[in-house]
């Protein structure tokens, strides 16, 4: 078990104990959940207010305060996590976070719970310990509700965390402490490696990258991050093999920005794929595509990842039509077992064939899903089975 007991300055929740017990069993009955809890934002920690449900099994317990920089939910508010995290132990951005392994999460959706001027001071979380398979946007609107209705009943505004991320990244974009890591993407068929991807890796930064990159872009300072960790790949690349094309992970908003759309540019002369993903709805298409088409333009491939994991995805898929699409690695894990997942994943086949797209299938760790994604026509694949990220040598 995680967590303490509370700290004597944590803010009280004004709110009558069993209304709000009320709403918890609402929403993981509603969303077939094990465990809900309502926290508020410490200095470095979120307070768990009131807790309902699984509590013994799941090791969760009211006043107790998980990490607030390694949670789930500082991750959903920067970005680095949708609010609906499925297959968790399974999904490079959560498989390493102490928490997973201490709560035992499988599957979790969480919602802020925001002050009257918008900011967020506390989050509505359900968890599992399952997969979580059959939660999907209708759950996050749902606990987005719940949310709000209990921010709606709180006597008075919490006060915001006291949290200044801003200074660890700066001293990151300073020194330029980032690493690439690269992990390969093989010929399903042969093994054969035909492609590489880029993972950037901060070893001075605790709490991960995605714990980094959620406190850059809570800072505002999302977009140079990103660039650091572009330029970083994009000085590993000239060292692959030929014809192996390196994936950079950049986000549509660094994707508007022509600081980084010149850097990719400047450097077209190597085998480059910008791999595109976003948990939320982006603001100006048009605007994407056109920095987009001046990448294609010359010779840069797009690649959408995540396919699968939401609307914003598969929305990406039908604008911008990519080179390429991941299949996210909540349709990926449990595939051999599960028909629904395979009837999804065929779906995708056939569109790929029909648009003329490359399917990569992400987070491959078991023979069985190697065997079953094959059957089904998947052509290329990523995951542990063919290799972890690692430094290139």
């Amino acid at each position: 078990m995680i967590g303490s007991t509370p700290s004597p300055s944590a803010p009280p929740v004004a709110l009558s104990p069993a209304w709000l017990h009320r709403v918890l069993d609402a929403a993981h009955t509603r969303l077939g959940m094990e465990v809900a809890w309502m926290s508020t934002f410490t200095e470095s920690a979120q307070l768990i207010q009131a807790a309902s449900g699984a509590l013994e099994e799941m090791h969760v317990q009211e006043g107790m305060q998980p990490s607030l920089e390694g949670s789930f939910c500082v991750r959903v508010l920067g970005g680095q996590l949708p609010p609906v995290v499925t297959a968790a132990r399974r999904n490079t951005v959560t498989r390493d976070l102490a928490v997973t392994a201490d709560l035992g999460i499988g599957s979790y959706v969480g919602a802020p719970v925001r002050s009257p001027d918008g900011r967020p001071v506390g989050m509505l979380c359900c968890l599992s310990r399952d997969d979580g398979a059959h939660l999907d946007g209708a759950a996050a609107r749902t606990l987005e509700l719940l949310a709000d209705l209990i921010a709606d009943r709180l006597a008075d505004p919490l006060p915001a965390p006291p949290l200044d991320p801003a200074g660890q990244v700066r001293e990151v974009l300073l020194e330029g402490g980032v690493v690439t890591h690269v992990q390969p993407i093989v010929d399903l068929a042969s093994g054969a490696t035909v492609a590489y991807e880029a993972l950037a890796r901060f070893p001075e930064v605790g709490g991960g990258p995605a714990g980094l990159f959620s406190a850059a872009a809570a800072a505002g300072l999302g977009r140079e991050l990103e660039e650091l960790a572009a330029r970083a790949a994009l000085a590993v690349a000239p060292r692959l093999p030929a014809g192996r094309p390196l994936g950079i992970n950049l986000s549509p908003d660094a994707l508007l920005s022509r600081s980084v759309t010149g850097l990719l540019l400047d450097h077209r002369h190597l085998d480059l794929a910008v791999e595109v993903t976003e948990h939320s709805p982006v603001a100006d298409y048009d605007a994407l595509e056109r920095a987009l088409g001046c990448l294609r333009e010359a010779g840069i491939g797009l690649t959408v990842d995540d396919a699968g994991a939401g609307y914003a995805s598969l929305r990406h898929v039908l604008r911008l039509r990519p080179d390429a699409v991941k299949l996210d690695i909540a349709l990926v894990s449990g595939l051999h077992t599960d028909p629904a997942k395979q009837a999804m994943v065929t779906a995708l086949v056939s569109f790929a064939a029909a648009t003329g797209t490359r399917l990569v299938a992400e987070g491959v760790e078991e023979a069985d899903e190697l065997e079953t994604l094959r059957s089904l026509g998947v052509g290329q694949g990523q995951g542990h089975l063919f290799g972890r990220p690692a430094p290139l040598l």
